[in-house]
């Protein structure tokens, strides 16, 4: 049984394991969303979330702490930078996984794993309008008020 196991070791040794989710972590933070297979983005899931969390509290300990997972200045910058700014109000859940179906050579699932806050297609709350609120009923009473102040308008004017 793998009761409370949630590594998944992808087939791959520790070291190789590290390397991977390493990069594929620099590369997430650096371009915001990253096309993989579906169980490197749920592995990758599992790995991130914690490093932008770190990224939440600027400091020195936890760019340090940073630093040990993903080797990458560029990518601590941007972490940070602009990503921490705008997951700062966020209390957990920064990444979303969306399948993407098989992949054609080796029918892998493939998924596209992003940063929540930085999309273009979900999340937009524009303000819309209000909706008019209308009734049928109420519809045609208004009709027929306009109708009459019409004809009341008009009458003395043909007089």
């Amino acid at each position: 049984m793998r009761h409370g196991v949630k590594l998944n070791k992808l087939s791959r040794t520790a070291s190789h394991r590290k390397a991977l989710m390493s990069n594929l972590a620099c590369e997430l933070i650096s371009h915001k969303r990253i096309t993989t297979t579906l169980a490197k983005a749920k592995a990758l899931r599992v790995y991130v979330e914690p490093i932008l969390t770190r990224s939440k509290t600027d400091s020195t300990h936890n760019r340090r702490i940073v630093f040990s997972y993903l080797q990458d200045k560029e990518a601590i910058k941007e972490l940070f930078g602009t990503i921490s700014e705008k997951i700062a109000t966020r209390p957990g859940g920064y990444t979303r996984i969306i399948k993407l179906g098989k992949r054609v050579g080796d029918n892998a699932e493939v998924a596209l794993i992003e940063l929540v806050d930085f999309n273009e297609v979900y999340g937009k709350t524009t303000e819309k309008a209000p909706a008019k609120k209308t009734r049928r009923a109420g519809g045609a009473k208004k009709k027929a008020d306009e109708a009459t102040a019409t004809e009341a308008t008009e009458t003395p004017a043909a007089e």
